[in-house]
């Protein structure tokens, strides 16, 4: 594991044009430093992985707001009218996938598997250009792996050599977005030495960690 690094420092490592898993369920689990440092760098044409459009200043809501992201790949926008008003304009491509799906395609990437067979969608918008595929006489699409060059995710601990735990909720995306970006950079809210995580409450090892977000002053 690198030291650790400022949010700063965290948006100077991710170019434009780069594709990133974010954690988060409305705000929670999402690391909001890194998320604030990577709307004020002033990037483009990001693809965004993220369950939801939170709302405009919450969640992933201020790098919509900023017009940092030119895809937007998840289960949910609602909530945020940034999205749909650039979506309506035509600045922003939005791709809705079922949660299920969304949830097990970002898994599919993190295995190394070639995709994902599900009956979700079928017969609606979310099966066109896909391809089917029929199993013990059941129709099923099969839908690609979701990887990025980055994930960014939060954690409620780490230790020094970056092995992760989370809270709650936030155990739902963040542990299989850290298997499925090639470079994975963890916010946690408190660092502690070794030995202080028992084994059996790590979520993400450390092996799977590039950078570790240090603490606020």
């Amino acid at each position: 594991m690198h030291p650790a690094i400022t949010p700063e420092d965290a948006a100077a490592l991710i170019p434009d044009g780069a594709s990133v898993l974010l954690s988060g369920f409305m705000g929670v689990g999402t690391p909001d430093r890194v998320v604030r440092a990577l709307a004020a760098s002033g990037r483009r044409n990001l693809t965004l992985i993220v369950n939801d459009a939170a709302r405009p200043h919450l969640g992933v809501g201020p790098l919509i707001a900023a017009r940092c992201v030119r895809k937007f790949i998840g289960s949910h926008i609602g909530l945020n009218p940034d999205v749909q008003a650039q979506m309506r304009a035509g600045t922003l491509e939005v791709d809705l996938v079922p949660q299920g799906t969304f949830v097990e395609r970002i898994r599919a990437a993190g295995m190394g598997l070639g995709g994902v067979l599900t009956p979700t969608g079928l017969g609606t918008l979310v099966a066109k250009g896909k391809r089917v595929i029929e199993v013990e006489g059941k129709p099923f699409l099969l839908e690609p792996p979701l990887r990025a060059d980055f994930a960014l995710i939060a954690a409620r601990s780490c230790d020094y050599v970056g092995n992760l735990t989370y809270m709650l909720s936030a155990t739902n995306f963040n542990p299989i977005m850290a298997l499925a970006g090639a470079v994975v950079i963890a916010e946690p809210e408190e660092i502690v030495p070794i030995g202080m995580i028992p084994p059996d409450a790590v979520k993400t090892p450390g092996v799977l960690v590039d950078h570790v977000i240090r603490r606020a002053a």
